[in-house]
């Protein structure tokens, strides 16, 4: 008798759980989470010809707006196909389970557009290289309760790290972390932040496709169990304008393809940084003010990126400087190889997981083919340096809106390159037209669509 494929195994598991609606997730170029619903009947089909989807989806904006791009209109589908690797039942919506999918053409092959399909190239690109990742982010939200007028107010006003904050945040957080195990994802550090009612939660690092597959579950996991409670969870970049803002910070390292030996690491190196790790970092840094229009991806991304908010506001590098753009994290005395890491700061949570995760890839990827050198190491805050002083040392401002990170993006020929022309086009148009839309409005209006949509 042969061994039931893996799409047998998730249909058998799904009957067995009673399960009977199976939500099939992709996430769009807006980084909303959006999908399908199949009920169990159905499921067995779905795994193998997939759900239909107008392409005019990676058009839409975060405000449903259509973007003008052209084949993205009434005309033209694409399917929704399930990976059924990704498959978990849901802890809080009994008897449902989700799936993350991939957008496939009516002929079977990636559509150009896929967003999921772009990271697993980029995976491909450094495999080619001899090289494997780890990543993981960092996951910061704000916890409010809904006013009547529709506005929110942090649920507690505690200090950072503070045990106040852990005592009136136990109940919803306990729940959190049981829901993520019941998943499958491993929960590594929790803390109250700065921000009045904003908390951190740390996933365990995983290869790059299972890690941008988790920053879904875990990202719909919060929302979802917070709002059980009576709470809304708010993984927006500045959800409270007056606040400390909600950083998704990404770490990462490079592994040989076996995945036993760490390629960052280097006993001898600046801060045990390999050559190799080095110019991986440099790659970023020489890409970042086009990276930032995928990795801080809204309008109100950039209300975070200022100097002094440690967040990052600079192209610079340096061992733990929270306020550089890419830390080089201290290892740990009991594991100084597979500790080693880099983070790069300037990454918010209403990323595409897979957009952001892709894109760093390719950036780090192409500065390990140019041999960049990322220059000295930053040791201060670099907004304490003098406009001359950054000049010398190659340190540049961000982008200070999503309009000009667009723009050097655009200009970005690497980047856009790694997209492809249809990607990299509705990108721009749809993050264009975000733009302009909340440039329009006042800042109550950016604060009320940007609460809950991450």
């Amino acid at each position: 008798m042969t061994q039931p494929n893996l799409a047998d195994e998730v249909v058998q598991q799904a009957e067995a759980a009673n399960v009977r609606l199976i939500r099939c997730y992709y996430t769009d170029n807006g980084g909303i989470i959006r999908g399908k619903v199949t009920y169990i009947t159905g499921l067995r089909s779905r795994l193998a010809d997939g759900i239909g989807l107008t392409v005019a989806m990676q058009a839409m904006n975060m405000l449903d707006q259509l973007a003008p791009v052209e084949g993205m209109g009434p005309v033209g589908e694409v399917r929704l196909v399930p990976d059924p690797a990704t498959y978990r039942a849901l802890p809080y919506a009994p008897r449902t389970a989700g799936m993350t999918t991939d957008m496939i053409r009516l002929d079977g092959q990636p559509w150009e557009a896929c967003p999921r399909s772009f990271l697993k190239r980029q995976i491909a690109a450094a495999a080619d290289l001899g090289i494997s990742l780890q990543m993981a982010a960092e996951f910061e939200w704000s916890m409010a309760h809904k006013l009547p007028d529709g506005t929110y107010t942090p649920v507690d006003d505690a200090l950072c790290f503070a045990s106040t904050g852990m005592t009136m945040s136990n109940d919803v957080i306990m729940d959190i972390v049981e829901a993520l195990e019941a998943q499958r994802i491993p929960v590594e550090l929790y803390y109250p932040e700065l921000g009045h009612g904003q908390q951190e939660m740390s996933i365990r690092h995983a290869g790059p496709l299972e890690a941008a597959d988790r920053h879904i579950f875990v990202r719909e996991t919060i929302r979802n169990v917070a709002y059980q409670h009576g709470m809304y969870a708010s993984l927006a970049p500045k959800p409270f304008l007056d606040q400390a803002g909600n950083g998704g910070h990404i770490h990462f390292s490079l592994w040989d393809r076996a995945e036993k030996r760490n390629l960052m690491y280097e006993a001898s190196g600046p801060y045990q940084m390999s050559t190799l790790g080095l110019s991986f970092i440099a790659g970023i840094l020489d890409h970042l003010p086009g990276l930032l229009a995928l990795t801080c991806p809204t309008y109100n991304s950039y209300h975070r990126l200022q100097p002094h908010f440690w967040s990052s506001a600079y192209t610079a590098w340096g061992p733990d400087n929270r306020e550089g753009a890419v830390r080089v994290a201290s290892s740990y005395r009991s594991d100084e190889e597979g500790s080693t890491n880099a983070e790069l700061k300037a990454a918010d949570l209403s990323v595409n997981p897979y957009l952001a995760y892709g894109a760093l890839i390719a950036a780090g990827l192409d500065g390990v083919r140019r041999e960049l050198d990322p220059g000295e190491p930053v040791l201060i805050d670099p907004a304490n340096y003098s406009d001359e002083e950054r000049e010398q040392r190659g340190i540049r401002r961000f982008p200070a809106s999503l309009n000009e990170a667009l723009d050097a993006l655009e200009g970005d020929t690497m980047l856009t390159g790694a997209l492809g022309p249809l990607l990299a086009t509705s990108y721009m148009a749809v993050k264009r037209l975000e733009y302009q839309s909340f440039s329009q409005q006042d800042k109550a209006f950016e604060v009320q669509q940007h609460f809950w949509k991450f």
